[in-house]
């Protein structure tokens, strides 16, 4: 690199400008970093701590219902559509389009974060590609899913689900039309949605939400609206290095996760693509999330999911509950057969292990390596998970140590690091990353190149 950097400095004056710019440009990339499970693996607390080697943070999808959880210097935050990195004074973070916006909700996000004293107005871009939930999307999504009586897919009602249905439908509003006969343009969606309630026959009282709803509009207006896909690209070509956060999981991709049970976006990392305008040669590093064991929200098939005290056990331990909707999460061993899966289809580099520290009192400690299929045994992860799944388990023994104190790989047990190498060689990725506690200051990095 710096032969060819220094080749290009030697040619004329005006070759130098075009050539420094190219060369920057095709060699900086948009590192992303994505969770690798069913969500909440703890991806707010490792942008967080990965931010001071970026210039620029940006949420590429999701909406209001995935709350990322930061906690430092004794205080605990919860994220649901601002990107992690805000709390790193200097740097630029971005909504980016592929993200859907609650207007009300995004209001009180912003006023908590001003009460606690962080200053958002130089800090926070919001793209004009990016979709608004609409007032009437919460409505739609709680009707929809009052239909589906025992198939409900688990929505937390947000409205997520609808706005993304509007988006492909090309039906939505985009922060961008606010520029442009916004009212107009509101008016006829809302008209839209109504009739829609109506042939549902759901009983529904808009005012307050509506309200709600256009507060949050001038909440939004003091914001810097950008087009983020030039932004972006332009950035880049200048050498800043860019963060994508990913919101949710991987195994609820709406092509690749657990269908029907998923989100309505895309959660891997071809998502970071088209929710940031960014080519998918300037994606580098790839960094997979995943916790020492495995949670669900809402419906749908998880194969390890345990019913018993040690399920229990796990959910209390991990404090296993929404951070914005505060279910309880569904606990169950690791599935290494689902990361494979993931670590495929995201083209994960490194891997980051969250809440180890959770599993320091466990005597024994199960990973799943293959299904039992109609008594067949499987490696790849299926097109359909039911109850005819069952998940063939080794067990390791555990390491019975308090870890959330450790500063440094040197002080991990044998045991752990056992279980570390396992798991690095069952999936073919190294950990780079490991999380002994919820605070910032409770990671571990084990590589350093």
């Amino acid at each position: 690199m710096k032969q060819s950097f220094n080749a290009y400095a030697k040619e004329d004056e005006k070759g130098i400008a075009a050539h420094t710019r190219n060369d920057r440009s095709f060699h900086v990339k948009v590192d992303t970093l994505l969770g690798l499970q069913w969500g909440d693996e703890g991806k707010g607390k490792i942008v967080d701590v990965l931010t001071p080697d970026y210039d620029i943070v940006a949420r590429f999808q999701g909406g209001p219902n995935a709350g990322h959880t930061l906690e430092f210097e004794g205080q605990k935050y919860v994220l649901r559509s601002i990107p992690s990195g805000i709390f790193q004074g200097g740097k630029i973070n971005i909504i980016g389009n592929g993200v859907v916006l609650d207007p009300a909700l995004f209001k009180a996000e912003v006023e908590d974060l001003e009460a606690s004293g962080h200053n958002l107005s130089d800090r926070l871009y919001i793209s004009r590609k990016a979709h608004l939930i609409l007032p009437t999307h919460r409505l739609l999504d709680q009707a929809y899913e009052s239909q589906k009586g025992c198939n409900k897919i688990g929505t937390t009602g947000k409205g997520i689900g609808p706005a993304y249905t509007d988006k492909t439908g090309r039906n939505g509003l985009r922060i961008g039309d606010l520029e442009y006969n916004f009212t107009e343009k509101y008016a006829q969606a809302i008209a839209r949605h109504k009739e829609m309630l109506r042939q549902m026959d759901f009983e529904y009282d808009l005012t307050d939400l509506e309200k709600e709803w256009w507060k949050g509009i001038e909440t939004i207006k003091r914001f810097r609206l950008i087009d983020s896909d030039h932004f972006i690209n332009k950035t880049l070509s200048e050498g800043k290095k860019i963060l994508a956060e990913g919101a949710q999981g991987t195994m609820l991709d709406i092509d690749f996760g657990s269908y029907p049970f998923v989100t309505s976006s895309n959660t891997i990392c071809a998502g970071a693509c088209t929710g940031l305008g960014v080519a998918p040669a300037k994606i580098g590093e790839v960094y997979g999330i995943f916790k020492a064991y495995c949670t669900r929200v809402g419906s749908g098939p998880f194969p390890t999911e345990l019913f018993d005290e040690t399920g229990q056990k796990i959910r209390d331990l991990g404090c296993e509950y929404g951070s914005v909707t505060g279910r309880p999460r569904r606990c169950g061993w690791i599935d290494l057969v689902a990361l494979r899966y993931a670590i495929m289809i995201d083209g994960v580099t490194r891997l980051i292990m969250m809440k180890s520290d959770v599993m320091d009192s466990f005597d024994t400690i199960k990973a799943c390596v293959a299904y039992e299929i109609n008594g067949k045994e499987i490696e790849d992860f299926p097109f359909e998970i039911n109850e005819s799944v069952k998940p063939l388990y080794v067990e390791l023994p555990g390491w019975k140590t308090d870890m959330t104190k450790m500063q440094s790989e040197d002080e991990f047990p044998e045991e752990f690091n056992a279980y570390l190498s396992f798991i690095e060689e069952t999936l073919g990725v190294n950990i780079h990353l490991v999380s002994v506690g919820p605070d910032r200051e409770q990671t571990i990095i084990r590589y350093t190149e």
